[in-house]
């Protein structure tokens, strides 16, 4: 049942989507691997978000569920067999990672590798934190896991990833 918002929380809606957009799309892009199929999964999300029953979410939460819809339609689009390939890009593929300083897409595909070795859950909350930068508290919010669950998840994936890293060296 879609529900009559008022006009301020409709525009307040409207800057939320508007203010992520592209850190959606790079989100999504970051789990399937391609631009096409992440700005799809982005509009899809942003649908389903409008055709919502938004009077039991906060306006502070509206950002964090808008990003709950991308992450599990991304687990979907996984699910269904596509071909997905999360942090594995093509030279014209490759997003803005590091806002700082540009990475070598050697390092990339390395760091692509030891995150392909650990657990789903551990890996994509290590992307979620690193590439994504969110905090743990966000991560907590999107993949519905408690935020003690969540930091022991990072800690024992990160661990895992010096370990592999260092035997590489």
């Amino acid at each position: 049942m879609k529900l009559t918002l008022d006009i301020a929380t409709r525009q307040w809606i409207g800057r939320v989507i508007e203010e992520n957009l592209d850190y959606l799309v790079r989100f999504a892009v970051i789990r399937v691997g391609h631009t096409a199929d992440a700005e799809d999964i982005v509009h899809e999300a942003v649908r389903r978000m409008l055709e919502a029953d938004l009077s039991k979410i906060s306006k502070e939460s509206i950002r964090m569920y808008l990003f709950r819809i991308v992450y599990n339609l991304c687990l979907d689009f996984h699910l269904k067999g596509q071909s997905i390939r999360p942090l594995a890009f093509k030279d014209d593929e490759i997003p803005d990672l590091s806002r700082e300083e540009e990475l070598d897409l050697e390092e990339i595909e390395r760091l692509t590798g030891l995150l392909e070795r650990l657990p789903l859950r551990e890996a994509e909350i290590i992307r979620m934190n690193v590439m994504d930068e969110l905090s743990f508290v966000e991560i907590s919010q999107i993949i519905s896991t408690p935020v003690s669950t969540v930091k022991s998840r990072y800690k024992s994936g990160m661990e895992k990833l010096r370990i592999q890293y260092q035997k590489q060296r």
